[in-house]
């Protein structure tokens, strides 16, 4: 079960050899005599098949039941799947005794074909159980016998590296159970990666970076630490430590506050920052600390980073909207905020931010990275503003827009690629440029 669980089902064999099985299924459904009630049926199947698509996908963007209006691709593999389905049906009423049993199997492949490419045109969950919404358990071993360390002034980690000569090649990732123990907070098993300057003997303290993903979805380390790795390996080892924490948990979306579906806030700056201190081989000094997330998760971190400046000095947040369910903001005030709208009105990033620009300095020192895909025609004004109102408040504000990225597909690798690296010279991991 695990193995089909870790299954990859973004790039590699399996949209492969989903694709093209299903090709090969279809020529075989196709090869037959076409009588006429044979070629009406399926021809009817087929536009039944494809209006059902489009009517899922006019309701899914009236409704943005998945947050955005979806791309025409999603549309395109749904048509086909839909499609292929009904010609199945067709040949199991209508077909020879061995196309019926093709057809019978070629249902299944024709949906999960669907399912596969659909899932890759958002790019988001790369595994069977991230696509489930499962966090499969895969313990990371800590180092021990470290010993965090603030780092004198003016002296640049990468300036004192020299990667030693038995260092892995490769950083290690997996999951940690990390306990709501203030917040009590039901948080899923969050993911960690330790970069490979953190697993050799007398490892340098490195900095933190505390990451969420978007709602819904799952705590995955994997789209992250395939970024950080690469990062890593042209900096000869050295990257962030990095923990993808679970702002949501398993009641709904809390709205990343502290409210009737749990201590989301709290659980984040306070148990999971307290956890990385105790446990693993941070910097101890909140400049090095970076509160960084996706969609939700970037709404999540531009909100903790104007509430707590002090503990998180930077922030990187990858498509974030203005605030955290925009479309569903109904749901949010009675079921997070028990019908209070003030409460609700006061958790907004942007209000949080206008609050705060009153208090000298209180943002001083403070940066923000804010990355949005040019094509998100959704997200990309809400990002937009929420940037002009960080840079209103103090903050120092860099805003990437990325070329040829809508809100999902590719966003997530590239605004991930361009924010942790203009953090690198921050963090003195590398020179400024």
């Amino acid at each position: 079960m695990r193995e089909l669980l870790n299954l990859q089902i973004i790039g590699g064999v399996v949209p492969w050899a989903l694709t093209i099985t299903s090709l090969a299924m279809l020529i075989a459904l196709l090869v037959r005599k076409p009588t006429k009630g044979w070629v009406i049926g399926s021809a009817v199947a087929i536009v039944v098949g494809v209006g059902v698509a489009v009517g899922i996908y006019i309701w899914a963007n009236t409704t943005l039941v998945f947050e955005i209006p979806l791309p025409d691709a999603v549309l395109g593999w749904t048509a086909a799947a839909f499609a292929g389905i009904g010609l199945a049906i067709v040949c199991i009423w209508r077909g020879r005794w061995w196309q019926r049993v093709i057809a019978v199997g070629a249902i299944g492949a024709f949906a999960l074909t669907g399912v596969v490419q659909v899932n890759a045109v958002f790019g988001i969950d790369p595994t069977v159980a991230d696509l489930l919404g499962v966090t499969v358990s895969n313990p990371v071993a800590l180092p021990h016998g470290h010993k965090a360390t603030t780092p004198a002034a003016g002296t640049a980690l990468y300036l004192r590296w020299h990667a030693p000569s038995g260092m892995p090649a490769e950083g290690r990732s997996g999951t940690v159970s990390i306990p709501g123990t203030v917040s009590h907070f039901h948080a899923r098993l969050a993911g960690l990666y330790l970069p490979p300057a953190a697993l050799v003997p007398n490892a340098p303290a490195l900095p933190l970076m505390i990451m969420m993903m978007g709602y819904p979805g799952v705590p995955s380390i994997r789209p992250t630490a395939d970024v950080v790795a690469r990062l890593a390996a042209a900096h000869h080892g050295l990257a962030p430590i990095v923990i993808v924490a679970d702002q949501v948990g398993t009641d709904g979306d809390p709205g990343c506050t502290n409210g009737a579906r749990g201590n989301a806030e709290q659980y984040v700056t306070t148990d999971v920052l307290d956890w990385a201190r105790k446990h693993l081989n941070i910097i101890q000094s909140p400049r090095y600390w970076t509160i960084a997330g996706y969609s939700n998760g970037a709404t999540c971190a531009v909100k903790i980073g104007a509430q707590y400046p002090k503990e998180f000095r930077s922030v990187l947040a990858v498509s974030p909207e203005l605030y955290i369910g925009t479309h569903y903001s109904r749901t949010m005030i009675r079921h997070v905020f028990r019908g209070n709208l003030a409460a609700w009105q006061a958790a907004k990033p942007a209000v949080i931010l206008a609050k705060n620009a009153h208090v000298h300095h209180f943002y001083r020192g403070e940066y923000t990275i804010i990355t949005t895909g040019a094509l998100d025609t959704h997200y990309g004004v809400q990002s937009h503003e929420l940037a002009a109102a960080a840079r209103r408040a103090g903050m120092f504000v860099s805003l990437r827009v990325l070329p040829g990225v809508t809100h999902i597909g590719a966003n997530v690798v590239d605004g991930l690629s361009t924010g942790i690296g203009l953090l690198y010279a921050r963090w003195g991991l590398a020179p400024a440029v």
